[in-house]
């Protein structure tokens, strides 16, 4: 069993067959239904009462906490009772990356998300100050008609804010204890709301004319961290005094980044602790007012209340407005800095809390990736994860013309999984390898489609420790339209994959390599040109074989991209970059012109000396030995040669060409079996000189589709899972000749299911080991 947190920060157990290893694990939010809101998680909780029924949340705020984003409250009584004017706090949050959320109540109704207007509105329709104790009263009296507005303080803006899921709250100054609390009992209720309420609060420690010593032992007391950020300072460094960055007393704990006052949040929600977090955020240096001169003002300013006998809800107004008359109105312009400072310190935790929460930041370790990525892997699949939609045609014409019109709406059948080429290999080799460790390295947004993502891959149990969640417009998560005909087949597909070539990080992916030590990197073509080269490059290094999948015909052309573009080229063979590819037919054809057309490849003098090994061109018979091995057609179309023109730098190259079967043509090493073996020799297109070093022909052989299929339910990931079998089987020693059978079987699976890669891979498990184990004994 295992914790994971909802968007609201509600805490859940799901049981989970993988142990989770890192805190984005462990954080990682979820969707509870496809109707999910904040407010409904917390009503199921039973925990904080029927006022939820009550709660409204903006659209914007409820947006961004179903879908981790981060965001930050902010009190409405700094509009409605400050003395400050429009600070223009949601600018600033927006400005560090996270969604703001002004508190208040608005004609009697709890608010979480105020626009500007609904504030100016607070403002002008003489709003009462509400803590917690309030808040039953304004709004029920606008339950029965009177509807009262009212700004929200500390504690009151902390009970909504945590109604609503939100964990960051912003503001000025916290209320304390006032000088002679012991006599007077003048306690502000935002410490005991602190004591009670899980909320982080970011601050400039408490008011400096209050008895901080003893605020600081009251939130003790009530089980409140006090922890002050250090900006820089070494050792102990003073709880701040509002004005002045110092108090002469000690804070309790220190914090250095934003990061760390993230982990602690994280870290109460973990243990179930439900008192708050104060973090104490000294005002801007530059902007601050000296101790002594701050102590002498205060000190004239409470003993004046003293004598002129403002008490109570009088006394921190009176002190205020004295301590601005003393300091010549300089009191006014730190208080604005320090607010401003404190709300952006909070957008930047609210920020790190989300990067934990998806994967993107995590806790360090010595190696720059995860425990669990620090694990080896038998199969790295670096590559895509989207989510796609199937249209399949369902016209009124569909039993006599199976395509969808042009230029028109189109009756369909739509349905939506998760899917992406680099997703649906490795989901394809982790169900048919068992415990054979299989691992996506890939990227999806910080948006609802990444939690979809990556809540579906988890129940499968598949390692999604190399999986990034990345932030803004460029972290878009992957979407995939395919367009079938009444037969399942794809007409057209539109596919959103930007977020793969907007964000490089070779070293990053470097380092999951380095600590994976793959047997086979399965690279697909997603990725830009240069991090294709990288990815390979990376994985040579470790010692990996290299598997291109070529994912459409643009894209499979990066594969030969301009070759001034590069810092290394292509390697050939015997010492090749790739080692394995699996075009389809036009996939094959655009690889072929890029390489031999647009960049030259085949001019590479490199190139020459391993075609001119094959002994194959410039002589008779060479067509009729290419329809013998395949047919008449596929010669025809050049399927055959340009496999063969392609074998230099891809020495082993299927080509799957749908009802036809799958077409195998590779490099055979001079000590290759097959060389001499009679059940092969049918399949060995040429020979070459008995006393080259490396080379010793080329086989070439079409492979009958598996199985007829007529009840085809979706052709999505078909490719994808005889890939993904392919690689397991190559990853347990298997040669590519003895497995095709098997990945085939595997994509009749796929063809017969409503998922984009089939849940009964399993079945063919043993059937894998046996072929593996087979290829093994030659």
């Amino acid at each position: 069993m295992r914790r994971v947190w909802n968007c609201a920060g509600q805490c859940t157990r799901l049981r989970q067959s993988v142990r989770p290893t890192s805190i984005a694990n462990r954080l990682r939010p979820v969707q509870t239904s496809s109707s999910f809101s904040t407010s409904a998680s917390y009503r199921r909780s039973g925990q904080l009462g029927g006022l939820q029924r009550l709660l409204k949340v903006s659209e914007e705020v409820t947006d961004a906490l179903a879908t981790n984003k981060p965001v930050v409250a902010l009190e409405s009584t700094i509009y409605t009772h400050g003395a400050l004017g429009s600070l223009g706090l949601e600018d600033v949050v927006r400005q560090n990356g996270a969604v703001p959320a002004v508190v208040g109540i608005l004609e009697g109704v709890p608010t979480v998300g105020l626009t500007p207007a609904e504030v100016a509105h607070i403002v002008e329709h003489s709003p009462r100050k509400v803590s917690r104790r309030d808040i039953a009263y304004l709004v029920g009296m606008g339950m029965t008609g009177k509807r009262i507005n009212g700004g929200t303080t500390i504690a009151g803006t902390t009970v909504l804010a945590r109604l609503a899921g939100i964990r960051v709250f912003g503001t000025g100054g916290l209320g304390g204890v006032h000088r002679g609390g012991e006599n007077t009992m003048d306690v502000s209720a935002d410490l005991t709301e602190l004591g009670r309420t899980r909320m982080a609060v970011i601050s400039s420690g408490c008011k400096g004319f209050l008895d901080i010593p003893k605020t600081l032992e009251y939130l003790e007391t009530q089980g409140v961290l006090v922890s002050t950020f250090a900006d820089g300072r070494k050792g102990d460094v003073d709880f701040p005094a509002f004005w002045a960055r110092d108090s002469g007393t000690k804070s309790p704990f220190v914090v250095q980044t934003e990061e760390e006052a993230a982990a602690m949040i994280l870290a109460q929600e973990s243990l179930g602790l439900e008192s708050g977090i104060l973090f104490a955020n000294p005002i801007p240096e530059e902007s601050s007012i000296p101790r002594q001169e701050m102590d002498a003002v205060i000190e004239q300013a409470v003993a004046e209340s003293l004598s002129q006998g403002a008490q109570g809800s009088l006394n921190t107004p009176f002190i205020l407005g004295r301590i601005r008359d003393l300091t010549e109105g300089r009191s006014v312009p730190a208080n604005v800095a320090l607010v401003t400072a404190n709300v952006a310190r909070a957008a930047k935790i609210a920020l790190a809390i989300t990067r934990f929460i998806s994967g993107d930041l995590e806790i360090p370790t010595r190696n720059p990736v995860s425990r669990q990525a620090n694990k080896e892997a038998h199969v790295i699949v670096a590559g895509s994860v989207a989510v796609d939609l199937s249209c399949n045609y369902a016209g009124p014409d569909a039993t006599t013309n199976a395509s969808p019109h042009l230029h028109t709406s189109n009756p369909a059948q739509i349905s939506q999984s998760i899917g992406g080429v680099g997703r649906n290999v490795a989901l394809a080799a982790h169900r048919v390898s068992g415990s054979m460790g299989v691992r996506l390295c890939s990227m999806v947004g910080n948006d609802v489609a990444g939690t979809t993502v990556l809540n579906s891959l988890e129940p499968a149990g598949m390692d999604t420790s190399c999986i990034r969640r990345l932030e803004g417009a460029a972290g878009r998560t992957a979407q995939y339209v395919a367009v079938n005909d009444a037969n399942k087949s794809l007409v057209m597909a539109m596919a959103d994959m930007d977020i793969f070539t907007a964000n490089s990080d070779p070293a990053h992916w470097a380092s999951v390599v380095t600590a994976s030590k793959p047997k086979w990197l399965v690279v697909d073509a997603n990725w830009s040109e240069s991090d294709i080269r990288s990815w390979i490059k990376t994985g040579k290094q470790n010692r990996a074989s290299i598997a291109f999948e070529p994912v459409s015909n643009a894209k499979s052309a990066r594969l030969f991209g301009p070759i001034r573009g590069h810092h290394e080229p292509l390697g050939v063979f015997p010492a090749p970059s790739v080692d394995l590819a699996t075009p389809n037919r036009h996939e094959l054809a655009a690889m072929h012109a890029a390489a031999a057309a647009q960049h030259e490849y085949l001019a590479d003098p490199r190139w020459f000396d391993v075609v001119d090994a094959f002994a194959m061109f410039g002589g008779s018979g060479i067509r009729e030995r290419f329809v013998r091995l395949t047919s008449k057609a596929l010669a025809d179309a050049g399927v055959p040669q340009q496999a063969v023109q392609l074998l230099p730098y891809v020495p082993t190259l299927v080509a799957k060409l749908g009802d036809q079967g799958a077409l195998l043509v590779e490099i055979l090493g001079r000590d290759d079996p097959r060389l001499r073996d009679a059940a092969h020799e049918p399949f060995i297109l040429t020979r070459a000189a008995v006393d080259h070093p490396s080379i010793g022909g080329v086989y070439m052989r079409l492979f009958p589709v598996a199985q007829e299929v007529a009840d085809v339910v979706s052709v999505n990931g078909v490719g994808d899972t005889f890939l993904g079998v392919l690689v397991a089987g190559l990853a347990r020693g298997g040669r590519t000749v003895d497995l095709i059978d098997v990945a085939q079987k595997a994509a009749v699976l796929t063809l017969r299911s409503s998922e984009s890669v089939s849940e009964d891979l399993g079945t063919l498990e043993n059937e894998l080991v046996a072929a593996a184990a087979a290829s093994r004994k030659q």
